[in-house]
């Protein structure tokens, strides 16, 4: 019962029951389904800022990273008419992933603060984009046919229609959790997010550390970016603008310590469902958009200060 994730299980379990007795259509199989949908994209890109986290740095970088290597993608494959979706995601990911590696350069090299690092190569990259590549939308007119079947393939499972993008999502939430729970390389991610120096004198390698972080965070964005677009049927150079308020809430309702050295992907998986919920629960009863940011600041404001107050008890 010590345990965040536990606590945010219960909140999420609360708000869906009485959302169930305000409206009792929230418990129809298309509307779970949709939750669940809702929750891929976001979900991807909050287990490529909960592994940052976990390092001890931020990133606020993915959502431009993620429009770049979706656009590109997209006009690479009108440009070349290629018909599969394989190498096309490897294409997203590896331009999320150089990105990412970029930002572990100079955060590693220079000893720069992640935030500044990661504002920067954000604005860059989008600059880059809109100046060099171009601002137009491509539209479902224009939108790979590949890519739309896609993000359309889903199972219908007692007359209604769940996306397989969920189980991409919770296909790769399991490979992040196998990553940071299994392996040397998740245990390094830790002790530097706990105490870099002390990381650095049981013998990680820190450098390999931060460029594994910042170079997984860069791939998932890049994955989800090019996700988004075979799901939505567009792909929008201007698209993700605000993820990163969603995005960083969802990792710290998890649990998630914005000092680093703390995280879970369970935690992180809630955290997105609770969020979506929130958003969700918001719409259904007809509160304007403008207060949804309002009360996700707020969100992150609570959900921060526990997360503090937790780790100086946890310390004391």
């Amino acid at each position: 019962m010590r345990r965040s994730e536990t606590a945010v299980f219960l909140i999420v379990l609360a708000i869906m029951i009485v959302i169930g007795l305000i409206n009792p259509a929230f418990w129809q199989a298309d509307n779970l389904f949709n939750l669940l949908r809702a929750n891929v994209i976001i979900g991807i890109m909050a287990l490529s800022v909960l592994i940052v986290m976990v390092s001890g740095g931020i990133d606020v970088s993915f959502p431009a990273f993620a429009a770049a290597a979706m656009y590109l993608t997209v006009l690479a494959m009108n440009a070349y008419g290629h018909e599969g979706v394989l190498l096309p995601f490897i294409g997203a990911t590896l331009i999320g992933l150089l990105c990412g590696l970029a930002n572990a350069f100079f955060i590693h090299t220079f000893r720069m603060i992640p935030l500044i690092v990661t504002l920067g190569s954000a604005s860059v990259v989008r600059g880059l984009l809109l100046g060099l590549v171009g601002t137009s939308i491509v539209n479902i007119d224009r939108m790979p046919p590949a890519l739309i079947a896609f993000g359309r393939s889903s199972l219908e499972i007692g007359g209604a229609k769940l996306s397989v993008m969920v189980f991409v999502y919770l296909g790769l939430a399991v490979l992040v959790w196998l990553l940071l729970t299994r392996t040397m390389t998740g245990r390094s991610i830790f002790a530097y997010g706990d105490d870099a120096e002390s990381a650095k004198r049981v013998g990680f390698n820190t450098r390999r550390t931060v460029y594994v972080a910042y170079g997984l965070a860069g791939a998932l964005a890049g994955f989800a970016g090019l996700l988004h677009a075979s799901m939505i049927w567009l792909a929008n150079p201007r698209d993700f603008v605000g993820y990163e308020l969603d995005v960083i809430a969802a990792v710290v309702l998890g649990g998630a310590s914005i000092f680093g050295g703390r995280g879970s992907v369970l935690g992180t998986l809630l955290g997105v469902f609770l969020l979506v919920l929130i958003k969700n629960s918001l719409i259904i009863m007809r509160i304007d958009n403008t207060w949804q940011g309002v009360v996700i600041g707020c969100v992150i404001v609570v959900a921060t200060a526990l997360t503090a107050w937790r780790d100086r008890k946890t310390l004391a």
